[in-house]
């Protein structure tokens, strides 16, 4: 479930959302994030490409730390120079993380430990443990072993900051099911804890038995998602699952019998039984068909995006209330652009129930409204657009021929030829309330990007910093945009990545040289 292209607001975390901020400490914070977006914007700043490294293995991001070698190194982007924070002890394959998230204390809570109050790493490895990691140290406060009869692999919020869910791998079964092709009924399995301190919702099995020929799900704000071969979605409540069907409530860190094996929950070798089983298909909240199971909800009121279950549609996105499935006037989007990406489309991460669409040549910031004199029905209205900065190429040119005579053209360029401006990346600092767009021009075999700062009200052009490396279109990149940091990641062939810090200098005078560091 979600947008054709995932914006990197997706697994960051909005502090704003989260209540970070609060009575007289709450406007101070306010007021010093309005000063802080005016030095952002104006004329005078600069952004210095300060550091530069790379890596054999993926670089991750989050609200100020880089993270190295699968989470094991962490380096503080905050300093004027990136300084290493720790780095954990060299650890074999099997021990290594796979997958993390970043949790950061809560305003106003009484916590069990004073080590509680600060951030923490939540991290799985390759041999199913599940850590809590200080964000500062590296020291591991936590730990609880998952399972053996699965190998866990994903990790994402349930509800942000305060529900995570560990999804397993997809069971193919064992080489022997395989060549016999018996049916393997499990096809994975979902771990569920309260964080902080680490409590057990549940683990829960995906069945085929019960849901059909699932081909994959998740869950996400107490929603359990299910989808099919099909481009079927269908949504199910799972507080409603774990009061029916859970065999019995387990506790970490307590004595357990299951199956006539005793051991204690969360710990090696017993691990957690998976104690939510389904016997019957639970009630049905929603179905829907879209293609590639692409589907969102979002807006005010609640409405869902949805591309119609055909090849030929792709890129026709529509937008329904959810409580009727009725199409919104207008509801019909399409940017009808030749393009070799196909344009994407999600609701705005700013909480406002706008729609970003997101293609080659522009960015459509839309708007939900109810319909004067009908409560009931709503439409779609453009708030505002941003257009990339091109010249008319599609002109007719004039060939001669051998003997003189001029034969007119039409060159149709593609929308995101290389040597025209393309927007790449549209993402949301949540903070200094600026969208933040990437684009992307090829000059001869060199791409030059700019990454330009729009007002999140009026879509106004406030800022326009240029990258100094070059920018190959056919790598992959993601670009974070954080108060006064900019960090662009690049996937290069052969697994090598780059990273390349900038940050804020307000002294026009200053050398504009770049720092590498390897």
């Amino acid at each position: 479930m979600g947008p054709t292209r995932k914006p990197n607001v997706c697994r960051r975390l909005s502090r704003r959302a989260l209540g970070f901020f609060s009575g007289d400490a709450g406007a101070v914070q306010r007021t010093n994030l309005g000063i802080l977006r005016a030095l952002v914007c104006q004329e005078s700043t600069k952004f210095k490409n300060v550091w530069t490294t790379h890596s054999k293995s993926p670089i991750a991001y989050e609200r100020g730390r880089i993270y190295f070698d699968n989470y094991r190194c962490c380096v503080s982007s905050v300093a004027s120079e990136p300084r290493k924070l720790y780095e954990m002890p060299k650890c074999s394959k099997s021990e290594k993380i796979e997958d993390a998230l970043l949790w950061e204390c809560p305003v106003g809570e009484m916590l069990p430990n004073p080590s509680d109050y600060k951030s923490s790493l939540i991290a799985l490895t390759a041999h199913n443990w599940l850590l809590r990691i200080s964000a500062s140290t590296g020291r591991v406060l936590e730990k609880i072993y998952l399972a053996s009869y699965c190998k866990f692999r994903y990790l994402s919020w349930d509800t942000p900051q305060e529900v995570i869910a560990v999804k397993s791998a997809q069971n193919k079964g064992s080489a022997l099911t395989r060549q016999a092709g018996l049916p393997q009924p499990v096809l994975l399995y979902l771990a569920v804890f309260h964080v902080l301190p680490f409590s057990l919702i549940g683990i829960l099995e995906i069945n085929k038995k019960i849901f059909g020929n699932v081909t994959d799900a998740t869950l996400s704000h107490g929603i359990l998602i299910v989808m099919y071969g099909s481009g079927l979605v269908r949504l199910y409540s799972f507080q409603a699952i774990t009061e029916q069907f859970m065999q019995q409530k387990l506790d970490l860190g307590c004595a357990c019998r299951w199956g006539g094996t005793a051991g204690t929950v969360g710990e090696a070798p017993f691990g957690i039984p998976c104690n939510i089983k389904l016997t019957d298909t639970p009630p049905l909240l929603f179905e829907v068909s879209s293609l590639e199971n692409a589907f969102q909800i979002g807006g005010h009121p609640w409405h869902y995006i949805i591309t119609p279950n055909k090849k030929k549609q792709k890129g026709v996105f529509h937008i329904c209330a959810l409580k009727d499935n009725s199409l919104a006037k207008n509801g019909i989007q399409e940017m009808e652009c030749c393009s070799l990406e196909s344009d994407w489309i999600y609701f705005h991460p700013d909480a406002s129930g706008r729609i970003i669409h997101v293609g080659p040549n522009q960015v459509k910031v839309l708007k939900l409204n109810e319909i004067e004199n009908n409560s009931g029905q709503h439409q779609i209205s453009e708030d505002f657009v941003i257009l990339a900065n091109r010249e008319n190429k599609n002109e007719n040119l004039p060939t001669v021929t051998a003997s003189g005579r001029v034969i007119k053209k039409k060159f149709n360029l593609l929308d995101d030829d290389p040597e025209q401006e393309t927007f790449k990346i549209v993402d949301y600092e949540d903070e200094l309330d600026l969208l933040s767009v990437v684009a992307v021009t090829q000059i001869d075999a060199e791409g030059k990007a700019h990454l330009d700062f729009h007002c999140n009200e009026y879509g106004t052009l406030l800022k326009s910093i240029p990258l100094v490396e070059s920018w190959d279109v056919t790598y992959s990149h993601e670009v974070y945009f954080d108060r006064d940091l900019v960090l662009h990641i690049e996937q290069k062939p052969s697994r090598v990545f780059s990273c390349y810090v900038y940050q804020m200098v307000c002294d026009p005078g200053e050398e504009e040289e770049t720092t590498n560091s390897s």
